[in-house]
C-alpha cells in the first residue's frame, strides 16, 4: 500500500489568478468602509453596520464559491464559514455596543475563535508553542486585569483563554522546517496574530486609556484577520485528504502488525504441539 506523499505547496501567484477575482468583493467593500467611516468609530446606525459587516460577508461568500458541500472534505471550510457568520453578528453588537451589546459581541467572537481553533484542529498539539502562546495572552491580560471590574474580569479571563487557543491551533499549523508547510497555513497563523493584536487593541482603548488612530487600527488588523484565516481555506481539501490517508495508512500498518503478531502465535502453538 502506498504511503502518503507530503502536499505540495501552491505557489502563491498560481493561486493569485484563480482565486484573486473572487476577492475583488472584499477589498471593494473594505475600501468603501474606510472611504465612508475612515475617521468614525462612533457610528450606530444600520446603514454603518451594513457597510461594516459586508467585508466578512464577502469573505463567506468567497469560501461558498471556492466549494461547499456536506462531506468530510469540506469539514474545516464549514468551521471557518460559521466562525466567520458569528464574527458577522459580532461585528452588528460592537456598533451598538456603548447601548449595552459590548458583552454579546464578545460571545459572538468567542464562538468564531472555537470554530477557527476546531477548524485548525488538534492533531499535533506542539504543547511548546502552547506555552509561549499561552505565556503571552497571560502576561497580555494581566497587564488589563487591574482595570477590569466585576464580571468583566471573567469574560476577559474567558476570552483571552478562547483566542489564546485559536492562536496556538494556528501556530502549530505551521511546519517551516519540513515539506509540510503551505503559504495558505502562514496566512491563517498571520490571521491569528492579527486577530489578537486587534482586539487587544480594543481592550486598552476601552479599558486602559484611549489609543490614537485605534478605530484604523483596530478595524485593519480585523479585516487583515479575517482574510488570512479565510484563505486557508483554499487547500483544506487536500489537507483532509492527505490526513485521511495517513490514517488510513497507519491502520493498515496496525493490521499487519497485529496479524504477523497472531500468525507468530499459531506457529509456536503448532511447534509446540508437533
Amino acid at each position: 500500500m502506498a504511503t502518503a506523499k507530503p502536499l505540495t505547496p501552491l505557489k502563491p501567484t498560481t493561486v493569485l489568478k484563480s482565486v484573486g477575482p473572487k476577492l475583488v468583493p472584499f477589498f471593494k467593500t473594505v475600501t468603501i468602509y474606510f472611504v465612508l467611516y475612515g475617521k468614525e468609530s462612533t457610528m450606530d446606525s444600520i446603514f454603518y453596520c451594513v457597510i461594516k459587516i459586508l467585508p466578512i460577508i464577502s469573505l463567506m461568500i468567497f469560501v461558498l464559491l471556492h466549494g461547499m458541500n456536506f462531506s468530510e472534505a469540506y469539514v474545516y471550510s464549514r468551521r471557518i464559514l460559521i466562525g466567520l457568520l458569528f464574527s458577522a453578528f459580532g461585528d452588528a453588537f460592537m456598533v451598538w455596543k456603548k447601548n449595552g451589546y459590548f458583552i454579546p459581541a464578545v460571545g459572538m467572537f468567542a464562538i468564531a475563535q472555537l470554530l477557527y481553533a476546531r477548524a485548525f484542529g488538534f492533531r499535533d498539539l506542539k504543547i511548546k508553542h502552547g506555552v509561549c502562546c499561552g505565556s503571552l495572552c497571560s502576561v497580555m491580560f494581566l497587564f488589563l486585569l487591574p482595570v477590569l471590574e466585576g464580571k468583566m474580569v471573567w469574560i476577559g479571563m474567558t476570552y483571552c483563554a478562547l483566542i489564546c487557543g485559536m492562536l496556538w491551533r494556528a501556530v502549530a499549523r505551521v511546519q517551516l522546517f519540513n515539506d509540510l508547510w503551505t503559504w495558505t497555513k502562514l496566512c491563517s497563523c498571520g490571521g491569528a496574530i492579527f486577530f489578537v493584536i486587534s482586539d487587544y487593541i480594543i481592550c486598552l482603548d476601552k479599558f486602559l486609556a484611549p489609543v490614537p488612530y485605534a478605530h484604523q487600527l483596530i478595524m485593519s488588523t480585523y479585516y487583515t484577520a479575517q482574510l488570512g484565516i479565510t484563505l486557508s481555506v483554499i487547500d483544506s481539501q487536500a489537507d483532509i485528504v492527505i490526513e485521511q490517508s495517513l490514517k488510513e495508512t497507519e491502520n493498515w500498518k496496525t493490521q499487519r502488525i497485529e496479524k504477523g503478531s497472531f500468525e507468530e502465535k499459531v506457529d509456536k502453538n503448532c511447534k509446540k504441539t508437533n
